[in-house]
């Protein structure tokens, strides 16, 4: 008996690794930020400080609070991230003055310009994908579909 006709006969509840979705995702998660190592190096940032850049791009006033929902990332493993990022001179922190004990997130001069650098990024990683845009937005569709399902468990 071969392997083939070992799975055409596994059950609904398949323990054959290429049944797990779960390792599928780990696999495509894996390749994919191995593609993005090169491109990130040429910027100085690793995944998760590119991850935290994208939201400053996109909202450069921010709290440390809803940094970490947006990036869905507990304050432990983000602050020293920011740290980081504060150091290499890309953002700064600061108490908002309306409230002391929130800190605000701003992009700094250096951080805003890494901007321009960064736009050929995404283009790179849709190229290496090769998904059309149809299947670019159902991938992302049943991801976050995924995310949703499986944190209200």
């Amino acid at each position: 008996m071969t392997s083939t006709d070992i799975k055409d006969q596994e059950p609904e509840g398949s323990l054959l690794l290429d049944d797990q979705l779960c390792f599928a995702l780990y696999a495509a998660s894996r390749a994919v930020t191995a593609r993005y190592r090169p491109l990130l190096d040429e910027l100085g940032l690793t995944y998760p400080q590119y991850l935290v850049m994208l939201v400053l791009w996109e909202q450069d006033s921010i709290s440390v609070r809803d940094l970490g929902a947006a990036l869905q990332l507990e304050s432990s493993t983000l602050s020293p991230l920011l740290k980081r990022l504060e150091a290499g001179g890309l953002l700064r922190r600061e108490r908002r003055p309306d409230d002391e004990r929130s800190v605000a997130i701003r992009l700094t001069e250096t951080g805003a310009r890494l901007r321009d650098r960064a736009a050929t990024v995404p283009l790179a990683i849709g190229d290496a994908m090769g998904l059309t845009p149809e299947q670019d937005a159902l991938a992302k569709q049943l991801l976050r579909l995924i995310t949703t399902n499986v944190a209200e468990n």
